[in-house]
């Protein structure tokens, strides 16, 4: 089993995404025998936003990398998204990464019936951080984005690991924290 793990967060060591994204690979880790973990932090390590010039392929570096990234996507089984919300939506270098996976012909196409995801199969846990409480709120771009975008390519199974109103003092922070910690989701274990 593959998991991919990625962070986005810009804030390094005072991160709650990348504290929870971390804890949530740690889980799997300790509890899915042979599990692989490929990591990619999309603050240290850029995806170039896409251009005219990136869909025409007129940089073959850039196009190796890019077709990667969408393999190293399509072999995954998990993925692990640490997605702060940055102005009411994800940090841009996520959304750059999100165009390098949403691929007409490879993880998705159009058929007479509308729009089919190609990339089933996978369950998507999201370490979401937010200074603020945007649950079932009309300010709410950034989940509610994740997840139209990830069941567009056909990742359905998707759960949220929550931190909120981090920003509003040190002890809601911690609470956050704690109850995220508590809602990360097990792994489901295979019959023997």
């Amino acid at each position: 089993m593959k998991l991919l793990h990625i962070d986005s967060s810009a804030l390094g060591a005072n991160s709650v995404t990348r504290e929870l994204s971390a804890a949530v690979a740690a889980r799997w880790q300790d509890e899915v025998p042979g599990l692989t973990i490929d990591y990619r932090d999309l603050d240290a390590d850029p995806i170039p936003h896409l251009t005219g010039r990136s869909l025409a392929k007129a940089d073959p570096a850039e196009a190796e990398e890019s077709e990667r990234i969408l393999q190293q996507f399509l072999a995954a089984d998990v993925i692990v998204l640490g997605a702060p919300m940055y102005n009411f939506g994800i940090p841009s270098t996520l959304k750059a990464w999100v165009d390098r996976i949403a691929v007409a012909g490879k993880t998705f196409r159009y058929t007479e019936k509308g729009p089919e995801g190609l990339a089933t199969g996978k369950r998507a846990i999201v370490a979401s951080g937010r200074g603020g409480i945007h649950t079932d709120s009309p300010s709410d771009f950034q989940e509610t984005y994740l997840r139209h975008v990830l069941a567009f390519i056909g990742v359905t199974n998707v759960e949220f690991v929550r931190a909120e109103g981090v920003a509003y003092s040190p002890q809601h922070r911690a609470d956050a924290l704690a109850a995220a910690h508590a809602s990360i989701p097990l792994p489901l274990r295979r019959a023997a």
